[in-house]
């Protein structure tokens, strides 16, 4: 438990960890809340019941209870919603259409969280001296590309340090508040919400616009739910109540208890508060905090990536394993390299963590509505709760979602566009691979043949039958693979065994060995197998195949073959998609990494029979 919980507090804990450094910050910064005891008395009401409302009630308590097969994550969450409402289609299309727009957000998160950690984690140079103000933005640079290229080596090497440095960076920021709250324990009075409410009473339209500076204190929640299956939920509750809320807490309030004795240290109290002796240290730390945390989301991205391929909402991708011990750690170069663009263009277009907090804000806040709404579904049908309690606790927590997500889309014009872009970009990009897999599926389909009653008709006058194995890749159970028709057209031969086997994705995080495959003879040693994966599965097809050899049949590797349809998309006009989607769909498919690397197939016995499909 004190292991789990220490990798807790370094995977889970990094990205909201670091919100100390500009959230606080961001409320004053503008200009538009006056710096007055009772306005300070209430902005640090608002952090401290922000905090206790969205992370403490409504993650820990509640949505880590809606754990996937142990599994959490929005795709988790959106597989566990679309189930508990099977049996109504048009609303499980449309939780579906909601869910992939969140893990669109989910991605854009991925780019905004290592941009506007590592910027605001560097301009505490300038504190040290003004002078460093030009080399902010080079430093920033060095920082991600140095992050992003080290990727391909997996975290398994740095991982057992993540803890350790967090702890130390929690500790520190945890006495550097108190420091400031036993010089100024009269701010300890903003823990009676009485002074949220007074200030968003008084000044409401302040109090709005400051709602969306205040959400940042809790990006990086969404992490207690996603990393659930690595650690448990007990872990991730021991390190937010015995460490991590106590040492924000202290943190913000001692931000607070600063700008009271001093108003000017409003532009950065984070780094003000530090005696002159700890700022470089200080410096160093929070850059080490927020790789940490960069590095945690990144590798999210990547599990996000992974899960989202095997519930065919993006086109195959090369995935690497970069640990033989724990096969939640791979690396997608394609994902990568395009994360490390979107974070070097954020860095450039917007130049300051500053500026990035209103990107930020929005994208983190979306979310967390789309949280709620796909929570409402699985308490409702899944946990049959009564409706009213339903109601009632999922529209508290979405009345607060709405009024964060409000004030944060009052900065759509100042940065918020950038995160909702990305995620219509990339909406659209996954409903086209969506909707042309289906078109896909719907035209072979409809020219395919019969497989038993194929196979009858060929065995009335049997092909010359050759020594080993063929494995024939098909769509769907039951159909001639187009393989196997170019493979007795040109080559006129049979394998003495034939496998004709259909990998089936499901919408469960798991599917355990023995359930994974189904076996049904179709004589003349020939067997149809159904191989089953969840989203969270390692696909390994050879592996999985010789679970059951003995039982129906031999399965050598040396004298096996693998036999795969390389289908070339025509786009064509008609009722299928736009004709743009239609293209956009055959340049994926074309670009997509093939189904022997992403089956674990071995190169050397692959054979890739193409041929054209048009939709």
């Amino acid at each position: 438990m004190a292991a789990l919980t220490l990798g807790a507090i370094g995977v889970v804990y990094g990205d909201i960890g670091t919100s100390v450094l500009y959230a606080f910050k961001e409320v004053f910064v503008s200009g538009h809340v006056p710096i007055t005891e009772a306005n300070i008395l209430g902005v640090l009401s608002l952090f401290f019941w922000t905090l206790t409302v969205v992370v403490s009630v409504k993650y820990v308590a509640l949505i880590m209870r809606a754990d996937n097969g142990g599994e959490g994550g929005l795709m988790a969450l959106l597989a566990l919603a679309a189930q508990s409402v099977q049996a109504h289609p048009r609303l499980r299309g449309a939780l579906l259409a909601v869910g992939v727009f969140g893990v669109a957000l989910f991605f854009g998160d991925g780019i905004i969280t290592p941009a506007i950690s590592v910027l605001s984690a560097v301009e505490g140079l300038e504190i040290v001296t003004p002078a460093a103000k030009p080399y902010v933005l080079p430093i920033s640079l060095l920082v991600l590309v140095l992050l992003f290229a080290v990727q391909r080596r997996g975290t398994g090497d740095i991982g057992r340090f993540f803890g350790p440095i967090t702890v130390v960076w929690f500790v520190a920021i945890g006495l550097a508040g108190l420091v400031q709250v036993l010089g100024n324990p009269q701010v300890l009075a903003a823990l009676l919400p009485t002074h949220a409410l007074r200030f968003s009473i008084e000044h409401y339209h302040i109090a709005f616009i400051t709602l969306g500076a205040v959400f940042l204190c809790v990006t990086g929640a969404e992490a207690l739910y996603a990393d659930m299956g690595h650690f448990g939920k007990k872990p991730i509750q021991l390190a937010w109540f015995g460490l991590v809320m106590p040492s924000l807490v202290l943190n913000y309030f001692g931000q607070g208890a600063l700008v009271l004795a001093n108003p000017k240290a409003a532009e950065n109290p984070f780094y003000l508060m530090m005696p002159d002796w700890a700022l470089v240290p200080m410096v160093v730390l929070a850059t080490a905090a927020t790789v940490i945390a960069s590095q945690a989301l990144i590798s999210g991205a990547f599990s996000a990536a992974k899960q989202t391929i095997q519930m065919g909402y993006l086109p195959r991708l090369t995935i690497l394993h970069t640990s033989a011990q724990d096969t939640g750690q791979i690396y997608i170069p394609a994902v990568n390299w395009m994360l490390l663009a979107g974070v070097v263009a954020a860095v450039g277009l917007f130049g300051s963590s500053t500026a990035l907090a209103a990107a930020y804000g929005i994208s983190v806040s979306l979310v967390m509505v789309i949280t709620t709404l796909l929570t409402f579904f699985v308490v409702r049908y899944t946990w049959k709760y009564p409706l009213w309690l339903c109601i009632a606790a999922s529209s508290f927590f979405l009345l607060v979602d709405l009024m964060f997500f409000a004030s944060n889309s009052l900065k759509i014009m100042q940065g918020g566009w950038f995160p909702l872009l990305l995620a219509v970009v990339l909406c659209v990009i996954m409903a086209t691979w969506k909707r042309g897999r289906q078109l896909l599926r719907e035209k072979m389909s409809s020219d395919s043949i019969d497989l038993p009653g194929f196979l009858e008709a060929v065995f009335i006058s049997p092909p010359v039958r050759v020594e080993g194995t063929a494995v024939f890749m098909t769509a769907e159970s039951g159909i001639v693979p187009n393989a196997l028709l170019h493979n007795l057209k040109h080559n006129k031969v049979l394998h003495a065994q034939n496998l004709f086997v259909t990998v089936n994705y499901h919408e469960v995080p798991w599917i355990e060995a023995d359930q994974r495959l189904e076996v049904l003879a179709l004589g003349h040693d020939c067997w149809q197998v159904n191989v089953h994966y969840g989203f969270m599965n390692d696909l390994d097809l050879p592996k999985a195949l010789q679970k059951i050899q003995g039982e129906a049949y031999q399965l050598d590797a040396m004298t096996t073959s693998y036999f795969l349809s390389r289908d070339m998309v025509v786009p064509t006009i008609g009722s299928g998609m736009a004709i743009w989607r239609e293209k956009l769909f055959a340049q994926m498919h074309h670009n997509a990494s093939g189904a022997a690397d992403f089956l674990n197939l071995p190169n050397n016995s692959v054979v890739e029979l193409g041929s054209k499909i048009e939709i």
